[in-house]
């Protein structure tokens, strides 16, 4: 019964959690992450440069 049980949920996962929606969420959450890091990339060397003027 109990493998009955992790089978029916098994099936019911992978029908009801498309593959698409999933991998596209986790694009969107790395594309944002991105974002950051460059944005901060930039300050830290925009930074850097303005310091070494001085």
């Amino acid at each position: 019964m109990k493998k009955f049980t992790l089978l029916s949920l098994a099936v019911f996962a992978m029908l009801s959690l498309t593959s698409c929606d999933t991998i596209g969420t986790i694009f969107e959450a790395g594309m944002w992450w991105a974002f950051f890091l460059v944005g901060a990339v930039i300050a830290v060397v925009l930074w850097l440069f303005t310091r070494g003027k001085k």
